[in-house]
């Protein structure tokens, strides 16, 4: 069973999800798991499969069921990452064992640096960190194309352009930017522009968060054991290459995790992974 509250800070109303007692039954941390832009529930399957373990989950500022009171709408890793340490501290069991996805792994990454111990373990999980690349200016005109398509015509042709964008493998080279629009129709999407200008994934209210810089010197001087994981079957994608190349700036190789970029869920997406065998391996580089 889980127990849901609300944090209140001065700029937002979190909400967090407490799956199992706290202080915890095995006297292990608690596993916090974050991502974004994901809601809590984009973990319910994840954390399913550890039961043993007392996992948190929270909706990030401005998604979900939490609400911003700072009045703004762009999203900075270091917002994010001040709002993870205030959950850290509220929940009051000492520095936590982290799994971070996407976007998340990034704010996780900026909560190391700036809040070493925080965290005893984090698992980044295929962060998308653009300035790490090679054809990062290619990547940065790629990101922008997406977000072109969804101002002009909507969330639909917006998710298609970030799908292909995703998909691509390799480099940022000319035949992508060759490439004609892809049609959402192709993806088993509706055409029609559904109005929104809004979505924190295919505007550019976000993009600080895929460019922004990891602080090395401060990941590497940290106590936290920081392990960066990579999809089975993400090879060559952008997110599989940031991932390569943030733990190769770390002075490791990437872990390899089952199945995709999501592939800790299970149907929360329409898009399901290998979350039975993503929590072994999770177990596994967590120790337990």
């Amino acid at each position: 069973m889980a127990t849901t509250q609300i944090l209140q800070t001065p700029e937002a109303d979190l909400a967090y999800d407490v799956h199992g007692p706290l202080p915890t039954a095995d006297g292990r941390p608690p596993l916090v798991m974050i991502g974004f832009p994901m809601e809590a529930n984009g973990f319910t399957t994840l954390a399913s499969h550890l039961p043993d373990r007392t996992v948190v989950t929270y909706d990030p500022r401005g998604l979900g069921r939490s609400t911003r009171k700072d009045g703004r709408v762009d999203n900075t890793p270091q917002l994010h990452a001040a709002d993870v340490h205030a959950l850290i501290e509220a929940l009051g069991a000492g520095p936590v064992e982290l799994f971070a996805s996407s976007g998340g792994a990034i704010v996780a990454l900026a909560l190391v640096a700036t809040h070493p111990n925080d965290v005893t373990t984090l698992v980044a999980h295929e962060p998308p960190l653009i300035p790490v690349l090679p054809d990062a200016e290619a990547a940065e005109r790629a990101r922008a194309g997406l977000r072109d398509a969804y101002l002009a015509r909507g969330s639909n042709a917006g998710m298609a352009a970030f799908i292909a964008w995703t998909s691509w493998r390799g480099e940022f080279t000319d035949e992508y930017f060759a490439q004609p629009a892809p049609d959402p129709a192709a993806f088993g999407m509706p055409t029609e522009d559904d109005g929104s200008r809004d979505d924190p994934l295919l505007s550019d209210r976000s993009w600080a968060v895929s460019s922004y810089r990891p602080d090395i010197d401060a990941l590497t001087a940290a106590p936290t054991r920081v392990v960066i994981g990579v999809g089975e079957e993400s090879e060559g994608t952008i997110t599989a290459r940031t991932s390569e190349a943030t733990a190769a700036l770390l002075g490791q190789k990437a872990t390899v995790f089952p199945s995709h970029h999501g592939g800790f869920a299970g149907d929360e997406f329409g898009y399901p992974g290998q979350p039975e065998a993503f929590a072994r391996t999770l177990r596994e580089v967590l120790g337990s």
